[in-house]
């Protein structure tokens, strides 16, 4: 009886201890909040392939007078000319090591400007569905909140 009611705990620790690891990841659904305006632009996607991360945009959210379709005409990289919708925005990013909610390494792409970022992406304790991504050349950033997406 002793036995089972500790087998019965320890299934609860693991079981905890497996949804608290599995809410820190980065995998799934995010709207895109834009830094300077404040409205949702798009959702990626972030999908983890062989220990590292991509993103892609799955969805936009586009003003009337916004044009429907926008193409990276000024990437310089491989996404030159592609549209906006299913391009990998980020790419490569690598999970901390030591840290379990944060990311790096990584870079992220501005399709409006073609420009090509370093990033680094966390959760904030206690806040598992807000990802802070930060896009950066030397000491000049730009961090927008991404919220994430709940079926």
């Amino acid at each position: 009886m002793i036995q089972s009611k500790h087998f019965y705990l320890l299934g609860c620790f693991f079981l905890i201890s497996f949804t608290s690891f599995s809410q820190t990841s980065i995998d799934g659904r995010w709207k895109t909040i834009d830094d300077e305006t404040g409205r949702i632009k798009s959702v990626v996607e972030i999908i983890e392939r062989d220990g590292q991360f991509f993103g892609t945009v799955i969805e936009l959210f586009r003003l009337p007078d916004e044009d429907q379709n926008p193409h990276c005409d000024k990437c310089d990289d491989d996404r030159k000319d592609q549209p906006a919708l299913g391009m990998e925005i980020v790419r490569n990013m690598v999970l901390s090591e030591g840290e379990t909610q944060e990311w790096e390494d990584g870079t992220i792409c501005d399709p409006k400007k073609g420009s090509i970022y370093d990033c680094e992406m966390w959760l904030e304790e206690g806040e598992l569905d807000v990802l802070k991504v930060r896009g950066y050349i030397w000491f000049v950033y730009r961090t927008q909140d991404w919220l994430r997406v709940v079926d």
